[in-house]
Order: C-alpha cells, then structure tokens, then sequence
C-alpha cells in the first residue's frame, strides 16, 4: 500500500506540475509595487496579481478578490486570461513554421487558406502574411461588427469557429492598401490561425508541442475548457456594464468568448509562465537569432514611432523602451512587458475589463503608468 501512494504522489506531481517559484523578500522591487498593487485594489480594481523577473530574482504578489460574491482572495497561482498577448504566441507559431521552410513570409495568403475564406477577403491575394503578422495588410476588424457584438453578449454560448470569425468581414473593402501603414487588427491572427491549421492540421496542438513543452509551461492552456483546466483556478472576471463604477460579474460571458477565440487570443496562464514564456522567446529558446531579427523589426504607428513587429510590441515609458504586449478583454486585462534597460520582465494581469469605458479606470491607468515607471528604475 505504502509503494502504491508513492506511486500515486509521483504522478500527480507530474501531472500537476508542482514547480515552486519564491518571491525574494528582499527584492529591491519589492516594497515599492507591493503599494502599487494594494492601491490598484483600494481604487476600484477587484484583484491584481503581478510577477516580476529580474537579477533580484522573482517577486510575485497578489492582491484584492479573485471572486467578490465569495469573497475569495486572489493568489499567485492563479490562472489569468492573456487576451490579445496570445497573439505573439500565435506569432511564434507561425515563425517556426516559418523556419521549418512549410511557408514563406511574403508569400499571399491566398496559397495557404481554403478558397472559400481567402474569398471573404478583399484582395487577398495582394495580403502577404508578414502583413498579417504585423498588422499592415488594411483587413477590416471583426469585432467592428455590432452583429459580433450582440452575439456575444445576447448569445454567449454560441460556438464560433475561425472561419465565423472572417464572415464578419465578407464583402467589407480593406481599411487602406495593403503593406502601407500599421493598423492593429485582430482579425489578422485569426487569417494566421487558418493558415497554420492548413500546415499542421490543428495550429492548436502544435503551439502546445512547439512553445508550451519546450519551455516547460505547465499551467498554460490555449483553446480552454473546463475538462482542460478542471485542475486550475482561473479568476473570476467583472465589468462596469453602464461606467457608472459598478461592478458587475461577467465570469460566464467573459470564459465563453475566450474559449472559442484563435489566434488573437483563447490562453490563459499564471503570471510567472507568461514571463517564462516571453523570456524563453527573447533568450532565443524558441526562435533562431535571424528569425528574432525579423520578429524585431518594426513597423511605425501614426505618430511615426515604433509600435510592433511580427507579433511583439515596442513601445516606451517616459523614454524607456520595453518589448511585450498587452491585452484586453469584457472581464479582465494584462500586460506583458520586458524593459531591457533594466533587464527585468514583467507581468500584471487584473480581473476588471479594459475594453469598455469605466471612470474606475482613470486611476487604475494613473497607477498603471506609475508601475510602470517603477520597472525602468
């Protein structure tokens, strides 16, 4: 009997991945972000959790509710929703097919996707895919679409799939010719998603194989369900439905949409595995050197700085440059960050949605930027 719980304890420690990460108690971070988050929280932000990286070690703290109703504390192990941050995910994918020579960069769309979506598109064939990675091929936005909209709200257990996504916009012109200007669309990765599916058979199953396993990442999951993550606790999210600073629990809506969502977005992960995973791709664990080179050139926003290159983000706090990306969702937000002057990464994730307006988050944006700030130091 004794051999048989050994046996047991093995198992479910490979299972579940029990890998400990300690904060240093005298990361020299420490004191100054632990305020940040506790002040996010008494301003109107329901629960944070924040991890850092750096040559102090980790520093990982939570704060606020996870769950208001039960009144359930937030903890660092926590599953978080990484929005649109899985498009550099989706990204990477797409390289190293890149690198395995089963598609060229500047290769039209039209050669990888099923004539019935390339039809979807306007000039498809004019659409390379480095435009689609780094959102210069004038593809209209499907969540533009109020049909889009209605749906998921009104009808939350709809299940989308890709190509539901590229009806939105059937018949819709592009924005502006293609390869001219840096215009962020998500319906750029989900192009990106069929293409790799029309490669691999399911993009899915390869992004696990080719980035999750290698670096390890064992509490990371993309196409979620509850069979996937049954062992997880994932936090529960909110919006202020009619920006009047009252928080309303949209869990329910918010894990629908993102459990159908591809290429844009559909991963959730703590926030120690999103910094493994961004310090695992800029440390070349993922991407040879050439191909980094690639991903980091960057394309201007209209303000003619640099704002993003094949699926990763650039952009400065109060001149300081970080490299990452952020996402947004109903019912939460985060931001992945690498800010080189420092050599320190980071990332915050926060249960309250970002993508519909909320007086709330005039002070959570002013205490954003003041963590921020705080990481360049």
């Amino acid at each position: 009997m004794k051999q048989i719980i050994i046996l047991t304890i093995l198992l479910l420690e490979c299972h579940f991945g029990w890998t400990q990460i300690d904060s240093n108690p005298n990361h020299t971070k420490g004191q100054e972000v632990s305020s940040i988050l506790k002040s996010l929280v008494e301003n109107g932000c329901p629960g944070a959790s924040l991890a850092i990286l750096d040559e102090d070690g980790w520093w990982l703290q939570s704060e606020g509710l996870s769950n208001i109703e039960e009144q359930q504390k937030i903890e660092d192990t926590f599953l978080h929703y990484l929005q649109s941050v899985a498009k550099t995910y989706m990204a990477v994918a797409i390289l190293k097919l890149y690198e395995e020579g089963k598609l060229q960069l500047e290769d039209p769309i039209t050669q990888y996707l099923a004539p019935e979506v390339s039809n979807m598109v306007d000039r498809a064939d004019e659409i390379t895919i480095k435009m689609l990675l780094n959102h210069t091929s004038g593809v209209p936005e499907y969540n533009f679409n109020p049909e889009y909209a209605s749906t998921l709200l009104q009808h939350p257990e709809t299940a989308f799939e890709a190509v539901d996504y590229i009806k939105f916009i059937d018949g819709k012109k592009l924005n502006f010719e293609p390869g001219s200007r840096y215009s962020y669309r998500n319906t750029n990765y989900v192009l990106l998603s069929l293409i790799a599916d029309g490669i691999t058979g399911d993009h899915g199953t390869y992004i696990e194989e080719s980035i999750f396993k290698p670096l390890g990442l064992q509490h990371t999951y993309y196409r979620i369900s509850d069979k996937k993550i049954w062992k997880e606790e994932l936090s529960s999210s909110y919006w202020d439905r009619y920006s009047d600073g009252v928080l309303e629990n949209i869990s329910h809506i918010q894990k629908q949409n993102v459990t159908y969502m591809v290429g844009d977005d559909g991963i959730v992960t703590t926030t120690s595995e999103a910094i493994l995973f961004l310090k695992g791709l800029l440390e070349g664990k993922l991407l040879k050197q050439s191909t980094m080179e690639l991903m980091m050139t960057w394309v201007n926003n209209q303000e003619g700085k640099p704002a993003y290159g094949l699926g990763l983000g650039h952009g400065d706090v109060f001149g300081h440059p970080y490299y990452g990306h952020s996402g947004g969702g109903i019912g939460a937000g985060c931001e992945l960050r690498y800010f080189p002057e420092t050599n320190r990464y980071m990332f915050i994730a926060i249960n309250i949605g970002t993508v519909t307006y909320s007086p709330l988050h005039m002070k959570l944006e002013e205490l954003r930027n003041k963590l921020f700030l705080a990481m360049t130091e």
